[in-house]
């Protein structure tokens, strides 16, 4: 019946769910340990640092001093030129301040000033590879244009933006924005991920779940599709959802949700469905919509401030 998911998606779904259920409840993996403490030596510079970062090389994604590259196993290559930021000068505060001391007790020093202080992305290093977080692989084939396609139907527009950095994929209801050097297989995860924001978040239909709610959702709802075009998700799934504070409770809380989205995806992509052309499933929808078994244009009335949802691990910057 149309609008009703078929046997194997639903069956693919339940199985996909079950297994990342079981990823959460072992807690995080290896990858994502080694990932976070990695991460965690990154110092977490002020907004006027980042603006001066990215003045002098915009590209740049992560940024340290030369000792904390050394500290990785890496060094500095050769003729590289330093990236610009202030640092503050820490000094010991007087003891003739009582009246500060008696507020501020529990802090001994004070920010003096500040110096010039040089850092430097890790493009211009080399040396010991950093820890990475977990990755889905796998050739998606053509799965990727089929996916595209059911996108498009939704009357929602994918670009390649480069800008968008470190985010993977940005969504922000009726444009969904990846970057351009994704692997094949991470450029459809991501695109599900992004996808699912769309039909999930970005509508008129109540209050907007928490952010822990939302990325739990997004990346259950890609775990599920990669599952079921047979690529290879690692632990990425569970370790994102970890990142955001999810966990079995978080997932099972929105399995209703997620298997309804996923199934409504892979029954569309899958060899078993074949896909109209966006302009005549918009004409179909228009025609008979009581019958519509997934969101279009006109039905995804997005809020006009609409929140931009991102993708990209979160370790205290910006989102995924």
């Amino acid at each position: 019946m149309k609008g009703q998911p078929n046997e194997k998606t639903t069956r693919i779904a339940e199985e996909a769910l079950a297994r990342l259920s079981a990823e959460l409840e072992a807690g995080r993996s290896d990858s994502l340990t080694n990932y976070l403490e990695a991460m965690g030596r990154f110092h977490r510079y002020s907004w006027g640092n980042v603006l001066l970062i990215h003045s002098q090389r915009p590209t740049a994604t992560q940024v340290a001093g030369i000792h904390t590259w050394n500290d990785f196993g890496r060094t500095v290559k050769k003729g590289e030129k330093g990236i610009m930021i202030l640092a503050p000068i820490v000094v010991k505060r007087p003891d003739a301040e009582p009246e500060r001391d008696a507020i501020k007790p529990d802090q001994p020093y004070r920010v003096s000033g500040f110096r010039t202080a040089y850092v430097f992305d890790v493009a211009q290093t080399e040396g010991k590879a950093l820890p990475e977080f977990a990755k889905t692989t796998g050739e998606p084939k053509d799965y990727t244009e089929k996916l595209k396609t059911f996108v498009a139907n939704q009357g929602i527009t994918v670009e390649y933006d480069s800008s968008i950095g470190p985010a993977q994929g940005l969504s922000s209801g009726g444009r969904i924005r990846l970057k351009p050097d994704l692997s094949h297989a991470e450029e459809f995860s991501v695109l599900v991920h992004e996808l699912a924001h769309e039909m999930l978040h970005h509508v008129k239909d109540g209050p907007r779940p928490p952010k822990v709610v939302c990325e739990t959702q997004a990346e259950a709802v890609a775990f599920v599709v990669c599952r079921g075009i047979g690529l290879e998700t690692n632990n990425a799934a569970a370790d994102y959802i970890a990142l955001y504070n999810g966990d079995k409770n978080t997932l099972a809380e929105s399995l209703s949700a997620i298997q309804a989205t996923s199934t409504k995806i892979l029954d569309q992509i899958l060899p078993e469905r074949s896909l109209p052309a966006p302009r005549m499933e918009a004409a179909a929808q228009r025609e008979s919509s009581a019958n519509q078994d997934r969101p279009s244009s006109q039905t995804l009335e997005l809020a006009a401030n609409a929140q931009t949802e991102t993708r990209t691990p979160d370790i205290g910057g910006p989102d995924r």
